[in-house]
C-alpha cells in the first residue's frame, strides 16, 4: 500500500468508516476512486457517509458504509411513491381519481393532531387547493419533484405507512423503515422516525431503472417523475451540464442526501446515493455530495 493511500485510509478508520466492499473492481481504477471518495470525506471531518454505486454498464458496484441507517429524510418519498403506483396498478384506485386534500394530521406519539406550515415545505402551491379535490397524479409529482410534504402526507394516508414498508422490504430494501408521514414533531421527539439506508436506496433505484418492480408504464411514470426533479445542487451538480438525473434529495438539520439514477451519454445509466450526517451547513454537505458525485462520473465515463 503506497504511503499516500495508507494514509488516507488511516484517516478513514479514525472517522469510523467502515472498509470499502467492492464487487468486479477493476484494479488500479477501483483503488483510485476509493482512495479519491475516502480522501474527499475525510476532509469533512464531521461528515458521516455512506455511498452505493451500481453501474449498469459494466456490473460494477461499490459501497461505503451502505448498510448505516440513517434519517430518511425526504428520501423516504421514493418507496411511498412506488407503494402508490404499485396499489394504483392493482387497481386499488386511478391516478387520476381525486382525494380530498387536508391538513391535519394525527401523531403517531399520541395520536394528536398537526397541520404542516406551507413556509416548511419545499412546495406551497399545493395549500392553496386544502379543501379541494387533487389528483392522486398531480401529488405523486409534486411530492417528488418539489418534496412536497403536504402530498406525501396525504398519500401515505392513503397506502398507509406499513404497507410502503413492507412493498420496500419485498422489493430488498430490508432496513427501510417508513412509520409516518413528515413533520411530525412529537414523533420525531419520541425517537419514530423514518430511517433508510445508501444500499437500500440503490436497491430501489436499480429496480426502477430496470422495470423490474412495476408495469412498463409505472416504470417508466417514475423514472419521468424523478428526471423532473427540482433540486438539483448535489449530485447534478457534479456533473457536466446537461447531463439527465432521475433523482431524490432530501435534508432536514444537519442530515443531507441525494439518490440517482445517472445517465451519461453513449452508455448505461448508473446509480449513486450519497447520505450524509454530522453536518451543520447544508451547503458544506451539498458541496460533498457534488464532490463524490463528480469523482464517480470521472470514474464510470473513464473508459
Amino acid at each position: 500500500m503506497s504511503s499516500w493511500r495508507g494514509l488516507v485510509l488511516t484517516a478513514a478508520c479514525s472517522m469510523g468508516i467502515p472498509v470499502v466492499a467492492w464487487s468486479q473492481a477493476r484494479g488500479n481504477s477501483a483503488d483510485s476512486l476509493r482512495d479519491r471518495i475516502v480522501e474527499r470525506i475525510a476532509a469533512t471531518p464531521e461528515a458521516i457517509v455512506g455511498v452505493s454505486y451500481v453501474d449498469l454498464e459494466t456490473g460494477e458496484k461499490f459501497s461505503l458504509a451502505a448498510d448505516t441507517v440513517f434519517h430518511a429524510a425526504s428520501t423516504m418519498k421514493i418507496p411511498v411513491m412506488i407503494e402508490v403506483l404499485r396499489r394504483a396498478q392493482e387497481g386499488a384506485f386511478s391516478l387520476d381519481q381525486g382525494v380530498l386534500l387536508i391538513n391535519q394530521f394525527r401523531s403517531l406519539a399520541d395520536g394528536s393532531p398537526f397541520s404542516l406550515d406551507a413556509k416548511d415545505d419545499g412546495d406551497s402551491s399545493l395549500y392553496l387547493r386544502v379543501g379541494q379535490r387533487v389528483p392522486i397524479r398531480e401529488m405523486l409529482r409534486l411530492m417528488i419533484v418539489r418534496s412536497s410534504n403536504l402530498a406525501t402526507n396525504q398519500l401515505i394516508e392513503l397506502v398507509g405507512a406499513a404497507h410502503v414498508t413492507a412493498g420496500a422490504h419485498l422489493l430488498g430494501a430490508t432496513r427501510t423503515q417508513v412509520l409516518r408521514g413528515v413533520e411530525d414533531q412529537k414523533a420525531f421527539d419520541a425517537g419514530l422516525i423514518n430511517t433508510i439506508t445508501a444500499g437500500d436506496l440503490s436497491t430501489l433505484l436499480v429496480a426502477i431503472e430496470k422495470g423490474s418492480i412495476l408495469s412498463a408504464e409505472s416504470s417508466a411514470l417514475m423514472r419521468d417523475i424523478l428526471l423532473a426533479q427540482e433540486f438539483n445542487e448535489k449530485i447534478p451538480a457534479g456533473l457536466p451540464p446537461g447531463t439527465k438525473v432521475a433523482h431524490k434529495t432530501g435534508e432536514i438539520t444537519a442530515v443531507s442526501h441525494d439518490a440517482a439514477i445517472v445517465y451519461p451519454a453513449g452508455r448505461k445509466p448508473y446509480v449513486l446515493v450519497v447520505l450524509t450526517r454530522g453536518i451543520r451547513d447544508g451547503k458544506a454537505a451539498a458541496t460533498l455530495i457534488a464532490d463524490v458525485s463528480r469523482i464517480v462520473y470521472q470514474h464510470a465515463t473513464a473508459r
